[in-house]
């Protein structure tokens, strides 16, 4: 197995604040905006462009968690049953602009799930996507994000992983890993 870095944690800094810059550029002082973060990954980066944002702004930002589990199309479809994560989302999103955070962009599935779960919340004004990392050429769905990070052109074979220090690792890091 190769691994290969695709940001480091300096790296990873200068494109959170990037994200960060342009999400203010088009939600200004998010009066009608919210940020949910996508579970289980999703919700670490989520974390970390929610509390840059309430710094810069000083400002507070509505901001949840999202469960996809029972939304996705291969629930039933796997071998063992997936333990469903945390959904916290302490607000009605009627009428509000939801910034949808993830980490890693694949086959959009997980995202069409995202949509589902969403609607037991409200109908959005608007969905706006968020991911770090966006894998190119591997959609299964015709999803794409609004902010990417950064693009990455992978095939099947290969596999982004996200290693950031509120998971639990030393340091911030994104590889890409080639399986042999």
């Amino acid at each position: 197995m190769q691994k290969k870095i695709i940001l480091d944690a300096d790296l990873l800094d200068i494109t959170i604040s990037r994200l960060c810059q342009q999400l203010i550029e088009n939600h200004t002082n998010f009066n009608d905006s919210v940020i949910i973060g996508m579970q289980p990954r999703g919700v670490f980066l989520a974390e970390m462009i929610h509390k840059k944002l309430e710094k810069d702004l000083k400002t507070k930002i509505p901001f949840g968690v999202l469960d996809t589990t029972f939304h996705r199309d291969d629930f039933r479809r796997r071998e063992s049953p997936v333990k469903a994560n945390e959904t916290r989302v302490p607000f009605i999103l009627e009428g509000k602009n939801v910034i949808l955070v993830d980490d890693v962009l694949f086959t959009g599935r997980s995202v069409r799930a995202a949509l589902d779960a969403m609607i037991s919340f409200g109908r959005p004004a608007k969905v706006e996507l968020l991911v770090l990392i966006d894998r190119k050429y591997n959609r299964d769905l015709p999803i794409a994000p609004d902010y990417v990070g950064k693009q990455v052109s992978t095939i099947a074979s290969q596999k982004v992983l996200v290693e950031l220090v509120a998971q639990g690792h030393k340091q911030n890091k994104i590889w890409l890993i080639n399986k042999d």
